[in-house]
């Protein structure tokens, strides 16, 4: 404050203009906090508003395309969804950081660098159509948006799928919420182009695997908890082929009653 109003800088300025003549101290004084908490509120507010462009470059680069992906769409797309909006506020300053992050329920948000993976290994494209289990907080919903045609994904936990739903439709026309056991997937709009997983089944869904199109990719982390591999496998002459590609930590695949599949 000492900075800002030294010698009663403010006050000199202000008085001439608005105040000819003498005013009370007790008016003085509270000229001069309104417009210290009108300072304040401005700073808020910008805060609200800031878009962590410079936090998303950063991102991308160190976490992203340093690790090996090289995928221009798919750096595009990370570099243009802004993960913050899909975060709990109070963690919104560490959402760009390389680590998974809570968003209530028992569940996460996946580490920038694995949702960008996940992204690349479906070798996505305008005109495909993506089925994702394990809606989460939207976020990866969100980057397969920006590069498919539609996305249908669904989500267990009601309050998890009813929030992302709120903030997917506001941004997206191509995202379709379903909220329930995502075991036997979306037959009704089946078969997919591709199919991404972000919660871990101790082994590959049947019903997945049928609504997988012919020389469609599917990208799944498989395992017991601990012990989990994200696998990607290719749908070929009705037969899948498995590729296990790096160790994973995903929450377990349940159903409504919590027990595992």
């Amino acid at each position: 404050m000492n900075r800002v109003f030294g010698n009663d800088g403010f006050w000199r300025f202000v008085r001439p203009c608005c105040f000819p003549g003498r005013v009370p101290e007790k008016l003085r004084l509270f000229i001069i906090a309104t417009f210290c908490l009108s300072l304040l509120a401005l700073n808020c507010q910008a805060d609200v508003e800031k878009d962590y462009k410079s936090e998303r470059e950063r991102m991308v680069v160190e976490q992203i395309e340093a690790r090996g992906i090289h995928d221009q769409m798919v750096l595009w797309a990370t570099r243009k969804v802004q993960r913050h909006q899909f975060v709990p506020e109070g963690l919104r300053k560490t959402a760009y950081e390389d680590t998974a992050l809570p968003i209530g329920e028992g569940q996460t948000i996946s580490q920038p660098y694995i949702v960008a993976l996940m992204t690349e290994v479906i070798k996505p494209h305008p005109d495909m159509k993506v089925l994702e289990i394990g809606t989460g907080s939207g976020y990866q919903a969100a980057v397969l948006a920006e590069l498919c045609k539609s996305v249908y994904t669904i989500e267990l936990v009601e309050i998890l799928g009813k929030r992302a739903r709120q903030i997917l439709t506001r941004l997206y026309k191509n995202v379709h919420v379903r909220i329930g056991d995502s075991y036997r997937g979306w037959p009704e709009v089946a078969p997919f182009d591709a199919i991404l997983v972000t919660c871990a089944p101790t082994k590959v869904p049947q019903p997945l695997m049928d609504q997988l199109k012919e020389g469609g990719r599917m990208v799944i982390p498989v395992g017991e908890s601990g012990v989990q591999a994200l696998c990607v496998l290719t749908k070929k002459n009705k037969r899948l082929k498995q590729q296990a590609i790096i160790p994973v930590l995903f929450v377990p695949m349940v159903n409504q009653k919590g027990k595992k599949y």
